[in-house]
């Protein structure tokens, strides 16, 4: 990633995923991914589907769940949130941000767990400091992430069950400008060749710098994306690190 400071400005951390990455942690099917900006507190992105295992590659990757001000849940399926109460535990006062398919008795347990819930509805809207939400998309309500980042906006997904050229090109309308990278899970594991060959052409007709394509994007996307994007394609995997 093109830095336009020199220095890093940003660092994602995936913490939990299915795809196998850094040694010593471990791969489990989920993602969830630790966000350290320059300035401003380091927040978190999804819990993966157990705790125990998150925290195990938390503390592999040097990463304190403690410090979490803020978690982000995509959507309520038990492969994003299967570690919440871990996550609960070492940061009780964190603050929520959940859409509107989460259940209400689950909400309003939750903020009494927590530092307080944000729910979130169909439209866009912000949810702290840098951070915006794309709105709940596709009949599931996920949200995903723009980050409002020095080296250009940041789109971080779940599983994309929207469509991944769907929430990219609404975040790119919320940035008013092209995104510099897209990470998280871009759910074509089931895809057919020319569904993904449409999609990667959908990303690069909005724009899109950078790509990091993993959880339950699938091994033949995966591969098609690094022949699409070259060095912009970056690895991805539970442990990989992404400096901006």
């Amino acid at each position: 990633m093109e830095k336009k400071s020199g220095e890093c400005v940003m660092k994602l951390t995936i913490l939990f995923d299915n795809v196998p990455g850094r040694e010593g942690m471990k791969p489990l099917w989920g993602f969830s991914c630790w966000v350290e900006p320059e300035a401003g507190e380091p927040w978190l992105f999804d819990t993966g589907s157990n705790g125990r295992v998150l925290l195990q590659n938390a503390r592999v990757a040097g990463v304190d769940l403690s410090r979490a001000k803020e978690l982000v849940l995509s959507h309520p399926h038990w492969d994003h949130v299967g570690g919440l109460d871990t996550v609960l535990e070492s940061a009780p006062s964190v603050r929520l941000y959940l859409t509107e398919t989460f259940s209400r008795l689950w909400v309003r347990d939750l903020q009494k767990m927590s530092g307080g819930v944000k729910v979130v509805g169909e439209k866009p809207m912000s949810l702290f400091d840098g951070v915006e939400s794309t709105g709940m998309m596709a009949e599931i309500g996920e949200q995903s992430a723009l980050i409002r980042s020095p080296a250009g906006p940041i789109l971080l997904t779940g599983c994309a069950h929207a469509g991944i050229v769907e929430i990219a090109a609404r975040a790119t309308e919320m940035a008013e400008e092209p995104l510099a990278l897209v990470i998280g899970g871009f759910h074509l594991f089931r895809s057919e060749k020319w569904e993904i060959e449409e999609t990667i052409e959908g990303l690069s007709a909005l724009g899109v710098r950078q790509v990091c394509p993993t959880h339950c994007t699938g091994e033949q996307a995966t591969e098609m994306f690094k022949e699409a994007f070259g060095e912009d394609c970056l690895d991805g995997g539970v442990g990989a690190v992404v400096e901006l």
